[in-house]
């Protein structure tokens, strides 16, 4: 098992080898966002900005008016948090930067409330033009890490990723397209879309139930015509992240425009914060581990 931050710093130092374009920007915490294995590597093009995001975020958007292919890292906390800037920026100027938030949602545990990425994908999908990105494994976050590494980039992303290490639930060999869902099992009653770092516990928690299965790793743009190719009577959304404006609710607004004729459960953070903790203590407490997940399907579908 390993975790989605390690994919990115992999991956990161290799597609370096093949494009001396890409810079790396870190703001104190290269050693937790995996971003130091490219670092130490290429010292010559990554720059340690320290604890200042504003300026590390300034500075992104003024590289990638040269032509480099930047990623900035930090946690998802203290990266979305200096929305400001990113909306001025990067999202504004349309800069075709990187930006990796990691030790995103509930499961970093211990480090509190303060060090959780809960509203990220709220804030990023809110702003034009950012695509928002959400890998469930490692090797899923190898394979869109390298596409960002080694194609022409014409707007910004915001790159999610988890600190826990994953079970993995794809080879080397799986290909995935930004906007596009990957299916795991299809269902009569109804589907489950998930996105990050649960899925292994959504696929344990539906095991015996009828219904369709669908990794999104890319929340913007969302794959529409999948969302409406499988909602059926119950669609059910799960994500460790606020119900508000994420995942959830960008499945909502295409349920609500298409007119389709589906009961939305949505399985996250309900308009809380949580507290410090054991991370599987605070996903059975809220509702996010395997066995909490197979109970409020089951409740849900009446079973």
């Amino acid at each position: 098992m390993k975790a989605t931050r390690d994919a990115f710093g992999e991956q990161l130092k290799a597609s370096a080898v093949k494009n001396n374009q890409i810079i790396g920007l870190n703001a104190d915490l290269g050693g937790a966002t995996k971003i130091n294995a490219f670092g130490k590597e290429y010292p010559e093009r990554f720059l340690e900005m320290g604890i200042a995001e504003n300026n590390m975020i300034g500075i992104a958007s003024g590289l990638s008016e040269y032509g480099f292919k930047v990623f900035l890292a930090s946690f998802a906390s203290f990266l979305t948090g200096k929305y400001d800037a990113i909306r001025c920026s990067i999202a504004y100027s349309n800069a075709p930067c990187i930006l990796v938030g990691t030790h995103s949602g509930l499961a970093i545990g211990k480090d509190g409330v303060t060090q959780m990425g809960l509203e990220d994908i709220s804030l990023m999908r809110a702003l034009p033009g950012m695509t928002v990105l959400n890998p469930s494994t490692y090797n899923q976050t190898k394979s869109l890490v390298k596409f960002l590494c080694e194609n022409e980039l014409t707007n910004p992303y915001y790159l999610r990723l988890g600190r826990q290490p994953v079970s993995e639930l794809y080879t080397e060999d799986d290909s995935f397209e930004i906007g596009k869902g990957f299916l795991h099992r299809t269902g009569s009653l109804g589907v489950v879309f998930t996105s990050g770092c649960v899925l292994g516990d959504v696929l344990v928690a539906t095991e015996g139930f009828d219904l369709s299965v669908i990794d999104i790793h890319t929340i913007k743009p969302l794959d529409r015509e999948m969302v409406i190719k499988y909602s059926a009577d119950h669609v059910f959304t799960v994500e460790d992240h606020t119900i508000i404006g994420g995942l959830g609710s960008a499945v909502a607004e295409i349920i609500a425009e298409e007119g389709l004729n589906a009961k939305l459960h949505r399985i996250g953070l309900n308009d809380i914060f949580p507290e410090s903790g054991e991370p599987s203590d605070l996903y059975e407490k809220y509702g996010l581990s395997a066995k909490k997940i197979k109970e409020r399907i089951k409740n849900e579908l009446s079973l």
